[in-house]
């Protein structure tokens, strides 16, 4: 007999997103965030809890050189992802110069990466991509990888798995709603902060708590 006990976390990010869910002490173990339960189940006469985690799912995008990027890609590897658009007149050129700082950090890691995902992937070709990647600076995928692909697949994967906003909407500015969370995934897939990334402050705290996970 299964007993399963949920807990909601990540649904509630879009309205408690002025808050950094990250832990601020240098030696404190960075939580699992989002949905988890316990799973309760009686083997040979004893009773097993075995606590589930909320996992990125299963995802297949294409990067700006033409690469094809799975969950596999980054199995085993710390990344941070976000979700913007190339055209966009609000907040991505903030997140995109506080990304950069991250990728100047954390660049020559080979056990770590960056995933951005367009949300405007009918404009956001993989030329333009490259092309928008290269005057970041950005010359290779080695390290950062912007991803284009089905609109509806990215849109599902950013509100289901990383559990922040990514979606068309006409009413927004330049036709396209989502939030500036940076959201580090650990080496199994697990969500383990969500920082604001148009605040200097919350990504200086992103990049102090990166190396708890690489173990460095």
């Amino acid at each position: 007999m299964n007993r399963i006990l949920s807990i909601l976390g990540l649904a509630l990010i879009p309205f408690l997103f002025s808050g950094c869910f990250s832990s601020g002490e240098k030696n404190t173990p960075l939580p699992k965030l989002g949905n988890w339960h316990i799973d309760e189940k009686t083997v040979d006469g004893k009773v097993i809890q075995d606590t589930v985690y909320h996992q990125i799912a299963d995802f297949s995008f294409t990067n700006q050189d033409g690469e094809t990027i799975t969950k596999t890609s980054v199995e085993g590897k710390v990344y941070v992802a976000d979700f913007f658009f190339t055209t966009c007149p609000t907040i991505c050129p903030i997140m995109k110069k506080e990304m950069l700082r991250v990728y100047e950090e954390y660049a020559d890691n080979p056990d770590f990466k960056i995933l951005s995902h367009s949300i405007d992937p009918t404009h956001d070709t993989q030329e333009v991509l490259k092309d928008y990647a290269y005057k970041l600076g950005i010359e290779d995928a080695e390290t950062w990888n912007f991803l284009t692909g089905d609109a509806e697949k990215i849109y599902e994967i950013g509100q289901t798995s990383y559990m922040t906003t990514a979606q068309e909407d006409q009413a927004a500015a330049g036709g396209f709603l989502h939030s500036g969370a940076f959201v580090l995934v650990d080496q199994n897939g697990h969500i383990r902060g969500v920082y604001d990334g148009t605040k200097t402050d919350q990504v200086d705290q992103l990049i102090s708590d990166i190396p708890k996970l690489l173990g460095k």
